[in-house]
């Protein structure tokens, strides 16, 4: 009986994991069909796989300038939100008192809060400072990156600061007495610590920030400041959808992010492991 429980177990899963996957599947084939033969059945395999149509795509989305832009504002977006967080973090750990009880506690609600409540306010801010200080805060990967550290900083805070008191603080103690400043126990003692946590935080923040839509189209206005997600819209017209291009360019939008996930996954399953051990 335990035999045929765990093999009808093993079944569902697997029609859970096809069923996941089955939209993956529908872009896949999809990508390498012409218009006709979409409509006529989506399910079906392409009669042929040429990357006619990944190139099309590619030159429509302006795919290598995308690509960069993307890259530049995830890549600096994720950094700094990892040194603002781990520090903040380190901060509000080491000070027990009630000042950093509550800047913690603004940081958790923060999070609770559905960015579409919030868009349009912000976005009015934004403007009145760009008015105010010339500062680049809208149409600018700059006030993008800026929006991006502060709406991902909340749930960094939130990891590292879990993670921070498990940390014994008679390390930082020991550095002290040796001599150690502030700026040097975080970043030669405590810091090297928190690699697990750091990965992890890295990966959440990349995967979200490469696949938001939302915030860059509402601060993003010039066609050659777009990221990738950006420049997949332009498949989706007013009255026509060029589905087989925006199938292939969806496509191009993922492998990117996919690579990066496979190849950081043991380190965010062991940050993971090691958070909860701790």
């Amino acid at each position: 009986m335990k035999r045929v429980g765990k093999i009808i177990q093993e079944v569902l899963l697997f029609a859970v994991a096809l069923l996941f996957l089955s939209p993956i599947y529908i872009i896949i084939v999809n990508s390498f069909k012409d218009r006709q033969s979409l409509y006529e059945n989506v399910l079906s395999f392409p009669e042929s796989f040429s990357i006619a149509y990944y190139a099309e795509a590619m030159e429509k989305m302006n795919f290598m300038s995308a690509l960069g832009n993307s890259f530049y504002v995830t890549v600096i977006s994720a950094i700094i939100i990892v040194i603002l967080s781990s520090m903040t973090a380190w901060m509000l750990a080491r000070n027990d008192h009630a000042l950093s009880r509550i800047i913690f506690m603004a940081f958790i609600a923060t999070m609770l809060i559905p960015f579409q409540t919030i868009m349009m306010p912000l976005i009015q801010l934004m403007n009145n400072i760009m008015s105010t200080t010339g500062l680049p805060m809208l149409n600018s990967h700059e006030g993008l990156i800026f929006m991006h550290v502060g709406f991902n900083s909340a749930i960094s805070v939130f990891l590292y600061h879990g993670f921070v008191k498990s940390i014994p603080i008679s390390l930082e103690e020991a550095a002290t007495i040796d001599g150690a400043s502030k700026f040097g126990i975080f970043w030669r003692v405590i810091f090297p610590i928190l690699k697990p946590i750091t990965v992890t935080v890295l990966i959440i923040n990349v995967i979200g920030i490469w696949n938001d839509y939302l915030l860059p189209s509402l601060v993003l206005r010039d066609t050659a400041l777009r990221t990738i997600p950006l420049s997949t819209f332009y498949f989706f017209g007013e009255f026509t959808i060029q589905w087989n291009l925006a199938m292939a360019g969806l496509m191009l939008t993922i492998i990117p992010i996919v690579i990066f996930y496979a190849s950081a996954q043991r380190h965010i399953i062991e940050g993971i492991g090691e958070g909860a051990v701790k």
